[in-house]
């Protein structure tokens, strides 16, 4: 009977081992998403989008097995982020846009990859260092415009799997009215702010459009050999030239 007892103390010493180290390795599991510019995940998690479902509670946990080209890691629970059709907001950008991750649980990391439209953009090879709380790239986009939908994926050392991450982005100028900070308000009135100019007056018909001068409807200008008519008073601003803001401009 001692022997019998003494064996079955080893077989369960064995049996107890390994479900200690299982639950010790799914504790080092990493997780981190996009947060500027806010990611679908962040978005959500933000209330700016509804129905997202569990991701409200955990937008750093989309992690899926690398290689997927998809915003929802190939889980159904995050199968909300892929649908294109919910009223994702996209964040204005230049030709080059910065995006910060937030990490939650650091794990050593092997590339950092960008993709758009399943065509990689860029590449941050880490060599399997461990990164930081807070992670920040510098994109380049290529000269696209337009809105697009950037995929992120941050691809993990040690393990088959990675973090997917989708931006919605508006490259340049587009959307119903520009997105600055200092846009004009809907009215013909005067501009928005007190460092617009407010006695400047409408140019007559056949003028050059400049910069910082208040436009009212039916303006007409010449912009790059062309003519258009102001469909909405403004004050310009650089940046807002005639081709670039159909909002404001109807080309003649």
């Amino acid at each position: 009977m001692t022997f019998k007892r003494k064996l079955a103390a080893v077989l369960a010493g064995v049996g107890i081992a390994p479900f200690i180290v299982v639950v010790s390795a799914g504790t080092a599991s990493a997780h981190g998403y996009i947060s500027s510019p806010p990611s679908r995940q962040a978005n959500c998690a933000q209330g700016r989008v509804s129905n997202c479902g569990a991701v409200v509670y955990e937008p750093q946990s989309v992690e899926g097995a690398k290689g997927q080209q998809n915003c929802h890691a190939g889980d159904s629970r995050w199968a909300p982020l892929s649908d294109d059709s919910k009223a994702w907001p996209a964040t204005t950008v230049g030709n080059n846009a910065t995006f910060t991750w937030t990490i939650t649980a650091r794990h050593a990391t092997t590339t950092w990859q960008y993709f758009i439209g399943g065509s990689k953009v860029a590449e941050v090879n880490d060599g399997g260092r461990q990164p930081g709380s807070t992670v920040t790239h510098n994109v380049n986009l290529g000269g696209r415009t337009g809105r697009i939908k950037m995929l992120a994926v941050w691809n993990i050392a040690d393990t088959p799997m990675a973090f997917y991450s989708c931006v919605d982005l508006q490259v340049g100028p587009g959307g119903p009215d520009p997105t600055t900070t200092t846009r004009p308000t809907t009215t013909t009135t005067r501009p928005t702010t007190t460092t617009q100019p407010t006695t400047t007056t409408t140019p007559p018909a056949g003028g050059t459009w400049a910069a910082g001068v208040s436009y009212a409807v039916g303006a007409q200008v010449t912009y790059g050999g062309s003519s258009f008519r102001c469909i909405q008073g403004h004050t310009s601003l650089t940046g807002w030239e005639p081709p670039n803001t159909a909002s404001l401009w109807q080309r003649l």
